[in-house]
């Protein structure tokens, strides 16, 4: 199934390129559904919460299914930051439980996260996908590595990167389009903590050990 979470990241990071940012020095996010995310120095913040509302209406309009449409309409935006010419960027959203109606589990956090592989090709060509699970402190993370050029713009290649987990209270996808190796390190060395669990490493150097069952 195609997850609204997803569709609004894609969005959210075709348009940050363009979008003027405002340089940031490392910056710890916090999350009212109870995660954290340290933003990496040097990387810019682009404000694209003025924008969502008529993004939201745009996708709620051809919205596959009630649940669709109601997980759009609940979308929380928390970071848009990019870094580097051509830009590298990262997208934080998460979907809160309370609005959305319903809690998910850890037997629903595949279908999500795979819900990005149909998603990412509206707009990229997407080769080389590469899916795995792995734990960060208690909880389960979904992530998914791949190589996509921009349909619009196919002489440029990224390394698309999607992580989602399930939290308490709602659910948390980052989604980054990185253009260079060291973009991406920062990207996957940057701290995170879910719930209680002490920060660390939003994707630990083992993470693609363990595939999808």
């Amino acid at each position: 199934m195609r997850s609204a979470v997803h569709l609004l990241l894609i969005l959210l990071i075709l348009s940050a390129v363009s979008r003027p940012a405002r340089a940031q020095a490392t910056q710890v996010y916090n999350s009212d559904i109870g995660f954290s995310f340290a933003l990496p120095a040097g990387w810019e913040v682009v404000d694209m919460k003025p924008s969502l509302p008529a993004m939201k209406q745009d996708l709620e309009k051809s919205a596959a299914s009630n649940d669709e449409k109601q997980g759009i309409g609940c979308s929380q935006l928390d970071l848009t930051a990019r870094h580097g010419n051509p830009a590298s960027v990262v997208v934080v959203l998460d979907l809160p439980f309370a609005c959305f109606g319903r809690e998910m589990t850890d037997k629903d956090l595949l279908a999500f996260g795979a819900g990005a592989s149909e998603g990412l090709k509206e707009t990229f060509n997407i080769s080389d996908p590469v899916q795995a699970v792995y734990s960060h402190g208690s909880h389960l993370m979904w992530i998914e590595r791949a190589k996509g050029t921009p349909k619009a713009k196919p002489e440029t290649q990224y390394t698309v990167e999607t992580v989602c987990s399930l939290l308490k209270k709602g659910a948390v996808c980052w989604m980054a389009m990185i253009v260079d190796n060291s973009a991406l390190e920062i990207f996957e060395q940057s701290p995170v903590g879910l719930d209680s669990d002490a920060p660390s490493a939003l994707v630990p150097a083992n993470a693609f050990d363990k595939k999808p069952s």
